[in-house]
């Protein structure tokens, strides 16, 4: 099988990039167009590495090819290429270029996908940071003090 987003491990996130990612995201996920652009002001085209980096950890898990009864179902197949064409939009698509498209993609992925019937949008985005900063902290090494 070549390899591709869903079959190659994606490496973890630093924790600050975690939390300016999902301060976005939730900002705007709030209407707090304000509070968004401050967390963003001047970082450039690093906030769109953020964001799609988040996109990844989030659509991936989703949409990668499980089994039914030990084998992998046509649905499957059709759950990860759409996750893996969701993620080139993000990072090729003109639609969507920049921080406010990726970070709405993820809102409204989160909301349709991740939430019944449209629940509490902004607790699993507060989920999914944790997880994201949990895999964050523990990817970093122990910071060791000398004696």
């Amino acid at each position: 099988m070549p390899e591709n987003t869903v079959t190659t491990p994606l490496a973890p996130m630093e924790p600050e990039d975690v939390a300016v990612a999902f301060a976005y995201i939730r900002a705007l996920q709030a209407d707090d167009i304000d509070t968004a652009c401050a967390v963003i002001d001047g970082m450039g085209l690093e906030v769109l590495r953020m964001l799609l980096d988040v996109a990844a950890r989030i659509v991936i898990p989703i949409t990668a090819v499980d089994e039914c009864d030990g084998e992998p179902c046509a649905h499957s197949f059709l759950a990860a290429a759409l996750g893996r064409l969701l993620l080139e939009l993000l990072c090729d698509g003109e639609c969507l270029a920049g921080a406010l498209g990726i970070a709405q993609t993820i809102v409204r992925f989160t909301e349709n996908i991740l939430t019944e019937e449209h629940s509490d949008v902004a607790d699993v985005l507060r989920q999914l940071e944790a997880a994201g900063m949990k895999q964050a902290m523990q990817a970093r090494p122990a910071h060791r003090t000398s004696a």
